[in-house]
């Protein structure tokens, strides 16, 4: 396996795989690194599909790309992806997989066009005092100070961050900005989580950080994830005779280690409705991994029903199976250093659908648009910055279910804090059913209180979801804790997700899961064809100048405040490149 940029390669279909008519590929789950693993083995490793075999240990697939409708129970969306332009090994997937909703094009095609058509911004990214408008304005508010422990940070190399911690790095100056509650409630990180997780950010996103205060660097899908992304893959590789197994937990893998360093898959252990039963394998035989599980544990409510908190990690799961396949070989990873502490990496979310037209003018009013006008709403999440839970909402395009119908607007809803207590439901939100979470947000969209009981009780259908591992991925890590897509030796097995290591992307992403499902495939099957490196802003002069100075509201770098010998080596700096192209580059990004 190798990188590629640029186009050269990147419409080319590459040769048949030597050997690839013997070999047949075991996937564990059917998440969005399963599935892409899945289709790149159809589609590059040109393997039958009816080799392919796919092991799921729920009734439906998907793994955290959800969106369901629960009889009985209402709609529900434990989360949402936020997609950006540069997602590399996506959309080399998608402009191959057919859509389901118009015939004859992809869904790069239709994702595409519904983008441009339609491009993403928000009209308020924040609000105080129970649904006014925060005016962040579209500033990060971040002094000299704080922008000088970003750039600190960002220069600092890999193993120095293993195992630290943001606020190792960041002091009041970062954590008491507009930066910190943008960065914090659009990607779900905590003061404690990963200083290295927090760098690899900064630099994948690099070229997005001017779009950061109003999200119009984000797109996103039509519909909800399961529907837009996981649906088509579903119904390609069926088309394909891809053959699914749902209701069959896998319990391990089973490997053997040689002298030589080499490193087999032997056997995978399987529960089938009870029955425990063994997949004996052969160097032929491709394993494909989905270790650990941010939604693991999760847990539903209902609108008079708290989500329970349970994080026992149980027998059959994903956290079990990694611990089990973990304690064979140490490159295989160390799953205790994600899952140890549920307490740093829960958060709950809940799925709020409007019954009437009661709640809908104070959206408007927040959100300055008409939530059922199909196009964009909120524009990304609306972080209630005075909440106790720290919550935020966003209403995606409508309707975000194909049968849902026309005069209900469906509402995520998240909280950072869930052992805080709320501000007009004077307790955590863990504790909360469906109708108190609703109230919750009702008090912060500014409804009159008297009101809000009765609104969240006929108004509103709420089901919250509590996920004990949702961030356990962002938790301090150091070399070696996540184990490589095809670790060293590895013969016939790969791994793959949130939870498997592969360079410079960033977790907690759709690109990072589809990025290792790539890999995965490419490697084992020796694909002659480069998969798409990560694109590389963080090494593009322009992007860094423009971060820079976007980092500090528009002000140009010439106007900080220094000590007298960088003011002198700045004033000679400039007076050396004075007529030439890069005084106008400088100019042109506004740095001076």
């Amino acid at each position: 396996m190798y990188y590629s940029s640029g186009n050269y390669e990147a419409f080319a279909r590459p040769e048949k795989p030597e050997g690839v008519d013997r070999k047949s590929a075991y996937i564990v789950g059917t998440g969005l690194a399963a599935l892409t693993a899945a289709c790149y083995l159809v589609r590059d490793g040109q393997m039958k599909g009816k080799r392919i075999h796919i092991f799921e240990k729920d009734p439906i697939p998907g793994g955290a790309c959800d969106g369901w409708e629960y009889p009985g129970l209402g709609y529900v969306m434990r989360g949402g992806r936020e997609m950006d332009n540069h997602f590399e090994v996506m959309w080399d997937l998608f402009r191959s997989i057919p859509s389901i909703q118009t015939e004859g094009v992809s869904v790069l095609d239709e994702y595409y066009w519904l983008n441009k058509k339609d491009p993403n911004f928000s009209l308020c990214r924040a609000t105080v005092n129970r649904g006014q408008d925060a005016h962040t304005d579209g500033k990060f508010a971040i002094s000299d100070k704080g922008a000088m422990e970003i750039m600190n940070l960002f220069f600092t190399p890999d193993e120095e961050l293993y195992n630290k911690k943001i606020t190792d790095y960041f002091d009041d100056e970062v954590l008491n900005s507009n930066f910190w509650l943008y960065w914090r409630t659009m990607f779900a990180f905590e003061n404690w989580h990963s200083a290295l997780e927090m760098k690899l950010y900064i630099k994948r996103f690099i070229h997005h950080i001017g779009g950061l205060p109003d999200f119009k660097a984000l797109r996103f899908t039509k519909y909800n994830q399961y529907e837009s992304m996981i649906l088509p893959m579903i119904k390609y590789l069926e088309s394909h005779d891809v053959q699914f197994h749902y209701n069959t937990k896998v319990v391990n893998v089973q490997f053997d280690i040689l002298a030589d360093g080499k490193k087999y898959a032997t056997s995978i252990e399987v529960m089938h409705e009870g029955e425990k039963d063994y997949v004996m394998l052969t160097d032929d035989d491709l394993v494909f991994i989905t270790n650990g599980g941010c939604v693991e544990n999760s847990t539903m409510g209902s609108q008079n029903k708290p989500a329970e908190f349970n994080p026992e990690i149980r027998p059959g799961g994903g956290w079990d199976m990694w611990r089990r396949i973990a304690a064979q070989d140490p490159s295989f990873g160390h799953p205790d250093k994600f899952c140890f502490d549920p307490e740093q990496t829960n958060w709950m979310s809940a799925t709020v659908t409007t019954l009437d037209y009661r709640i809908i003018p104070y959206i408007e009013k927040i959100c300055k648009r008409d939530p059922f006008s199909g196009g964009v709403v909120t524009g990304g999440i609306v972080t209630v910055k005075d909440s106790g839970w720290l919550m935020s909402w966003t209403i995606n395009r409508q309707p975000q279910f194909r049968n849902q119908p026309k005069d209900q607007c469906l509402v995520w809803v998240y909280g950072l804090f869930t052992d805080k207590d709320g501000d007009f439901i004077r307790k955590p939100m863990r504790e909360c059913t469906g109708k108190e979470i609703c109230m919750e947000w009702l008090y912060h969209l500014g409804v009159p209180e008297s009101d809000i009981p009765r609104m969240a009780e006929e108004s509103a259908n709420t089901v919250p979801v509590m996920m004990p591992y949702i961030t356990a991925f962002f938790m301090p890590r150091g070399k070696g804790d996540r184990p490589d897509v095809v670790p060293e030796g590895a013969v016939n097995f790969a791994f793959l997700g949130q939870f498997a290591e592969t360079k410079r992307d960033t977790i907690f992403t759709t690109e990072y899961s589809m990025r290792t499902g790539m890999e995965a495939v490419y490697t084992l099957l020796n694909i002659d064809r480069g998969v798409p490196e990560v694109w590389g802003s963080t090494y593009d002069i322009r992007d860094l100048l423009n971060a820079s100075v976007k980092l500090r509201d528009g002000r140009p770098l010439t106007d900080m405040k220094l000590n007298l010998i960088d003011r002198t080596a700045i004033h000679e700096l400039l007076k050396r490149v004075h007529g030439t192209d890069i005084e106008k580059l400088l100019k042109d990004y506004q740095v001076i």
